[in-house]
């Protein structure tokens, strides 16, 4: 049966195309890295996106790397271009964020450029291999 209207929780590639999702390294950096996700996340909602920031949901107690990662998976889904910082190739979330994004046909960009609104292309993921 089709619908013009998508079910509950199906986002349109359209619907996407103004969210944000941060990207890049956590593990073993000081404060989880979170100033750096905090600030491209605050100047890319300057800017008018809508962004979905991996630091926001903080440290949670008895949480583990996949239990993050599951939950920070499905708001990538929610996005239609991901932000990378610097550094991202050296964290596992980050490749596989990235990884999963190209396979969805999303837009992968550095987060410094995309803030300057210079050139934000990167070597993404499959481009490392």
């Amino acid at each position: 049966m089709l619908s013009n209207d998508p079910p509950p929780g199906v986002s349109l590639q359209a619907a996407r195309a103004n969210r944000v999702y941060v990207a890049g390294p956590m593990t073993g950096i000081a404060d989880f890295n979170y100033p750096a996700f905090n600030a491209v996340a605050d100047k890319l909602r300057a800017q008018g996106y809508e962004v979905e920031n991996p630091a926001d949901h903080g440290i949670v107690a008895g949480a583990q790397w996949a239990d993050y990662m599951a939950y920070d998976l499905t708001r990538l889904g929610l996005c239609g271009m991901v932000a990378l910082l610097p550094d991202w190739e050296k964290s596992q979330g980050a490749k596989l964020e990235v990884l999963i994004a190209e396979r969805l046909g999303m837009t992968v960009v550095n987060a410094h450029d995309l803030v300057t609104r210079e050139n934000a292309a990167v070597p993404t993921f499959s481009k490392l291999m």
